[in-house]
């Protein structure tokens, strides 16, 4: 599956549809559609952006998402006010402090997106983005200036995405999602063509197609365990009951069903344990035996090196 996480979402584009339409027709599986507030955080936001937008698409998933543009370090108070209101949340920080914040501190963000569009004020640094790395965050890169920029923006954008490889410190671009951010159809690209353009600033092939699959995928997967658990440990469900899935007609899954078959095994022995005990005689005593013919055998080859000492002597 393809992603492009970055859809630009206006009530009066017109084109939207179309951008939309052909995404799908290019390849696309899943986009989300992208709400920006720039300032502070209203004390009641609501998402704008309407449900099922496309209806002609029915196959072609479509999800929501905020991104904050963080100039001012207050901003951060108000984050859990947007968590149930759009599928994936995005901060664009201005400053290499907030930068920092959003990859150690924040708690409600999924994505981290940069203006690469621009000379970047400050350096990117591998300890900062390892740490949000560490922590489940990926960083955007927005190719659509590349396809309708200027030269300079083109530059800038090759430029500061190349630094941003390189802060992974030889993992390829680990980390790293690639969306379109385009605000017109003209500025889409294909699943391969956006490979292609990914190895202008030092990505492999392989790693460029996850940053359109795998990585992407892992954005939305982070969001709704966010929204949906406590700190992505413990998932809060309806009725207090998670269902189980248990490949194969109850084969092993994850490890956990070794350890549920050997308390059902000892609990099938009766009386507190009995199979689970008398596998653990068994094994005692075949221990015990294999010890005693070892010690008889020693004994065998001392005598038998004592009865050739002597008819040697």
């Amino acid at each position: 599956m393809y992603y492009d996480l970055n859809v630009p979402w206006s009530p009066d584009n017109a084109e939207l549809p179309r951008i939309a339409a052909f995404l799908y027709e290019l390849g696309y599986n899943v986009i989300a559609l992208t709400h920006t507030i720039d300032g502070k955080i209203p004390p009641n936001p609501t998402n704008p952006i309407p449900p099922n937008p496309f209806p002609d698409l029915p196959n072609l998933r479509v999800l929501t998402r905020c991104t904050l543009l963080l100039s001012d370090p207050a901003q951060t108070q108000k984050l859990a006010l947007l968590t149930p209101l759009y599928d994936i949340l995005c901060i664009r920080p201005t400053t290499e402090k907030l930068l920092l914040t959003a990859c150690s501190a924040l708690d409600h963000v999924d994505l981290i997106s940069l203006d690469l569009s621009t000379r970047l004020p400050f350096h990117l640094k591998h300890k900062v983005l390892g740490t949000a790395l560490a922590r489940g965050l990926k960083f955007e890169v927005a190719y659509s200036a590349i396809a309708v920029g200027d030269a300079g923006t083109r530059r800038n954008v090759l430029a500061n995405a190349a630094q941003l490889v390189r802060a992974t410190r030889g993992k390829g671009g680990k980390g790293i999602v690639v969306s379109s951010g385009a605000g017109r159809a003209g500025g889409l690209r294909a699943p391969v063509d956006v490979v292609n353009l990914a190895g202008l600033w030092g990505m492999s092939g392989e790693k460029g197609r996850e940053a359109v699959g795998m990585e992407a995928r892992a954005v939305v997967v982070h969001a709704e365990m966010r929204r949906r658990s406590w700190r992505g440990i413990v998932d809060v469900v309806d009725g207090g009951e998670v269902v189980r899935v248990v490949g194969g007609g109850g084969e092993k899954v994850g490890g956990k069903r070794k350890a549920e078959d050997g308390g059902k095994g000892g609990g099938e022995g009766g009386g507190g344990g009995g199979g689970g005990g008398k596998g653990g005689q068994q094994q005692q005593q075949r221990e015990q035996q294999l010890g005693q013919g070892n010690k008889k055998a020693r004994k065998k080859g001392k005598n038998g090196g004592e009865g050739v000492g002597a008819g040697g002597s």
